[in-house]
């Protein structure tokens, strides 16, 4: 079951693994990348409904209010957070989340960062 649920993760070309990394860095690069751009299509419909919940007319913002709608959501909403959270951590092999509890702040950082910046990058599909 662990390996088939890596199998199906995407590819990231020219994605940097070696030696010289921190532990974290390897686990962001080996694991969340590849999770993050697998589940991308849900994360993006994940903020569209969260869009509507809160009654944000996201096309009309302009591109700074954009960003600032969605630093806030970032910031401030814990739930919002959580549950972007789920949808990554419950891609994990048992061996990745036994790594993932280790440090388990700094991970949630990356993968809310990440997604973050994910959904800044497609913000005119909304």
């Amino acid at each position: 079951m662990n390996l088939d649920r890596k199998k199906i993760r995407p590819i990231i070309k020219g994605l940097k693994l070696n030696e010289n990394m921190s532990a974290e860095e390897q686990f962001q690069n080996s694991t969340l990348r590849p999770i993050i751009k697998m589940q991308h299509d849900l994360l993006v419909v994940y903020f569209k409904n969260y869009l509507i919940a809160k009654k944000c007319n996201f096309s009309a913002l302009s591109e700074l209010k954009k960003f600032e709608f969605i630093t806030s959501a970032f910031s401030k909403d814990n739930s919002f957070k959580a549950e972007l959270k789920g949808l990554v951590i419950g891609q994990f092999t048992v061996d990745e989340f036994k790594v993932y509890i280790t440090t388990k702040n700094d991970y949630n950082k990356r993968i809310l960062a990440m997604i973050k910046q994910r959904l800044e990058s497609v913000k005119e599909v909304f």
